[in-house]
């Protein structure tokens, strides 16, 4: 005779806590454990168990440790506050999606705690931001582009110059040198389901940029955006870029990162130099002139149309009635190559980058963490893969 299964002292409340929490209905829970809804409210009621298995899966979607579900009481847990969001959306941020964004911030804000405990570990301390290049609305974007141009040493002939077969690695360039000003930037993918470009996470030291993958013209505008807050030393969660001016504090805050990205990546005087501005603006622009000029730069089309707007080269009818549309489109319809480099460490120094992942290996060289501990920071599994990173990946 078989003896009936043992049920675990699961605290009701703690699982049905847990799932509000997450932002998770009865009926999701139900899906990730492959069981009904009435069993998942039954476990919450009291009148049944899950079984180990599953309520480590529910532990696992939920984001909460396994062991907090023996607690006697529900854990007093402070949640998240986001950033402040700049999308401008008309509809407001669902459970899931809100959820979403915490985890990607939380997530981020973990790496910032583990590159700072690596430099602990190391004896040394963390580089901050230049804070000549901190900035405000009032100061004139293309006078701040040419400022952190400078510093950066990365002049625009280094950027218009790279050949056809480089041109994709321009965000890999400009992640690159925004690193270098003490900035931990972060990949997260995820972020475009939920109609997120980029975030900003200001702090000091070590201000935190995600930002996700997309077409690379978008990733270097995106980029550029985000490095502007921290200018501005604001945090925020942006979407798709508008401009125009406007007085509201937030959207002010938008417009100006936005001009400032532009400015950046494509200065006025690279742009003038290839085409003399007319005296007034022309009613439109050849839609080759505009791919030409976006390749050149590396940008996106939609950008360099609005960059050509705001320097009155054409008319601004010529994009809000006639292009933007189909700009937008375009955008929102690429579908990035598949992720997957030539060998398994490409993925992790991608979303983590080289600033902290050439931290992790220069503590393991150092012995002042161990394979074990270096594998844990970059969240890899396998150590193959760990020393495949080493192997592979110059810094």
């Amino acid at each position: 005779m078989v003896e009936p299964r043992a049920q675990l002292p699961f605290n009701p409340d703690v699982l049905e806590w847990a799932r509000l929490r997450a932002g998770m209905s009865v009926e999701e829970a139900a899906k990730k454990t492959n069981v009904s809804p009435d069993r998942v409210a039954a476990w919450e009621a009291g009148d049944t168990t899950p079984t180990p298995r599953q309520a480590r899966i529910l532990a696992k979607h939920y984001d909460r440790p396994f062991l907090e579900f023996f607690a006697k009481e529900i854990p007093e847990v402070q949640d998240l506050q986001l950033v402040p969001d700049y999308r401008f959306h008309t509809k407001p941020a669902g459970p899931v999606e809100a959820r979403t964004l915490r985890q990607t911030q939380a997530w981020a804000e973990e790496q910032r705690l583990n590159v700072l405990d690596l430099f602990d570990m190391l004896g040394e301390q963390p580089g901050t931001f230049p804070k000549e290049l901190y900035s405000k609305t009032s100061d004139d974007v293309e006078d701040v582009a040419r400022r952190v141009r400078e510093h950066l040493d990365f002049s625009a002939k280094d950027q218009t110059s790279l050949s056809n077969s480089l041109k994709y690695k321009l965000p890999t360039i400009i992640r690159s040198k925004f690193s270098s000003c003490n900035v931990l930037i972060l990949k997260d993918s995820a972020l475009g389901k939920f109609r997120t470009r980029g975030i900003c996470l200001f702090a000091d030291p070590l201000p935190v940029i995600i930002y996700r993958n997309e077409a690379p013209g978008a990733q270097s505008f995106t980029l550029a955006h985000e490095f502007a807050h921290v200018l501005l030393q604001k945090s925020a969660i942006s979407a798709f870029p508008r401009f125009g001016r406007t007085t509201n504090q937030s959207k002010l805050i938008e417009g100006w990162c936005n001009r400032f990205a532009a400015a950046f990546l494509m200065p006025e005087e690279e742009i003038q130099d290839e085409m003399p501005k007319p005296d007034e603006p022309d009613s439109e622009i050849s839609d080759s002139r505009i791919s030409e000029m976006a390749w050149k730069f590396g940008v996106s089309r939609q950008a360099m149309l609005i960059r050509f707007v705001t320097l009155k080269y054409v008319e601004p009818k010529y994009y809000w009635r006639v292009k933007r549309q189909q700009f937008i489109e375009e955008e929102e319809n690429y579908e990035p190559p598949p992720a997957r480099g030539p060998y398994y460490g490409t993925r992790y120094k991608s979303r983590l980058g080289e600033y902290y992942t050439g931290l992790v290996m220069e503590a393991w060289n150092a012995g002042a963490i161990t394979a074990h501990n270096a594998a844990e920071f970059m969240g890899i599994k396998n150590l193959e893969h760990l020393i495949d990173i080493r192997r592979e990946v110059s810094f």
